[in-house]
């Protein structure tokens, strides 16, 4: 049972929640264009989650039969072991990710949010491809792949909710357990907040190994990362960091800072790229946040287009086993393709309205191609001759009335 699934629902109803007390409040923690790129990254996370998953889950299927030192009985302190386990190995997992380049590198994508708010949770990574490799000392001590699955997801789940920034400290529960306060930090990159505050439900083990900081009122937390995204394309954010480590590496003269480049810590450059190819630092004094003006219309045309990515990655997600692996492939293929586009609509591209006409061709071309229930192919239908013929009606605004690209003070 894939629980993050079912958990699915749920979260949208807490983003909704969570817009009702902005308008209550009158915060501005939401902006349209963030949040759409924020959550388009999380679909495209589960899409190649589910192509990736299948070689790490058979190692870890592979190591629990031949290698596991104990048979342990389905009991409730197996699962609460496992619970437990599970976070240590993601402490580890995680500040190892803020460590390593080759590591941030896959990690990144969840941090290049300028806004805080329960839209970033789902910021999630396409890219992560050694975290499995942490827990396979689970499958050395004899717990079987479905509890792994079962406490990850219930780990991911739980991580959810702690970001936001409507919930200030809560006493003794950030003592042990992460909270949204403590996740802020985590978020922040303030100098006395980066790299702080690695663990998913237990805060215990930062407090344990040195890498915990609390939250400072007078140090309010500036969100984001160092190196800007300054982007609404959801691909660019999970591969930004690998092409700055591969310019790196082809520069560098000496072999053997093309090898170490990937795994020395996080920001390291070799000394003859860092001479020769600077990057420009970042002062947070001066601290604007990445944004592109868009008119309402726009704003409702990108969020249909989101709702669209959704339905495509929610039917692969319900159907994935009845498809085969080549159908799998050529679907998370289009989703990519859809949410790249989607992105330039975001950053008023004329690029845009190109790929727009290309994405609904594909889909018309697919619904003629496959047998589907009458019902879903008239509402398929019907919802990508409104699209096209909005697109249509507002192809001059996008060619020739593009926003030049803003910065907006946090």
């Amino acid at each position: 049972m894939n629980i993050i699934l079912y958990a699915v629902p749920f979260f949208f109803l807490l983003i909704l929640i969570e817009l009702l007390l902005e308008k209550v409040k009158g915060t501005d923690y939401y902006r349209v264009n963030d949040s759409i790129n924020s959550l388009t990254a999380g679909v495209l996370s589960r899409m190649t989650g589910i192509i990736k998953l299948l070689l790490p889950l058979t190692i870890y299927v592979l190591a629990h039969e031949q290698l596991a030192l104990f048979q342990l009985p389905s009991t409730w302190w197996m699962w609460l072991s496992a619970f437990l386990l599970y976070d240590f190995f993601y402490y580890w997992n995680h500040r190892l990710g803020h460590e390593m380049n080759i590591l941030w590198a896959a990690h990144v994508v969840h941090h290049s949010s300028e806004e805080y708010n329960l839209t970033t949770a789902l910021r999630q990574s396409s890219s992560s491809f050694f975290s499995w490799i942490f827990y396979l000392p689970m499958a050395l001590l004899g717990f079987e792949p479905k509890v792994l699955i079962a406490v990850g997801s219930l780990n991911l789940i739980y991580q959810f909710w702690v970001h936001t920034r409507h919930i200030p400290k809560l006493g003794w529960y950030e003592w042990v357990f992460v909270t949204p306060s403590n996740h802020r930090v985590h978020h922040a990159q303030n100098q006395i907040y980066i790299d702080r505050n690695y663990g998913g439900v237990f805060i215990l083990w930062d407090r344990l190994f040195g890498s915990f900081q609390e939250e400072l009122d007078e140090d309010k937390p500036i969100y984001g990362i160092r190196k800007a995204l300054k982007s609404w394309n959801p691909l660019w954010a999970n591969v930004h960091v690998y092409s700055q480590l591969f310019k790196d590496c082809w520069h560098t003269k000496r072999w053997q800072d093309k090898l170490l480049i990937w795994f020395k810590r996080t920001g390291w450059r070799p000394a003859d790229v860092e001479q020769n190819y600077p990057l420009s630092r970042v002062d947070l004094s001066q601290f604007k946040k990445f944004d592109i003006q868009l008119s309402l219309s726009n704003k409702l045309y990108s969020l249909l287009q989101y709702l669209l990515i959704v339905l495509i990655g929610l039917l692969l997600m319900m159907n994935v086993e009845v498809l085969i692996v080549v159908e799998q492939v050529l679907i998370v293929l289009f989703v990519f393709f859809a949410s790249v586009s989607a992105g330039l609509v975001l950053e008023n591209s004329p690029k845009a309205m190109y790929l727009e006409w290309l994405k609904y061709a594909v889909i018309l071309g697919t619904l003629a191609l496959y047998v589907l229930p009458d019902w879903l192919e008239w509402t398929l239908g019907v919802w990508v001759l409104f699209n096209a013929l909005f697109l249509f009606f507002k192809k001059n605004e996008i060619i020739n009335s593009a926003e030049p690209m803003l910065e907006v003070s946090s």
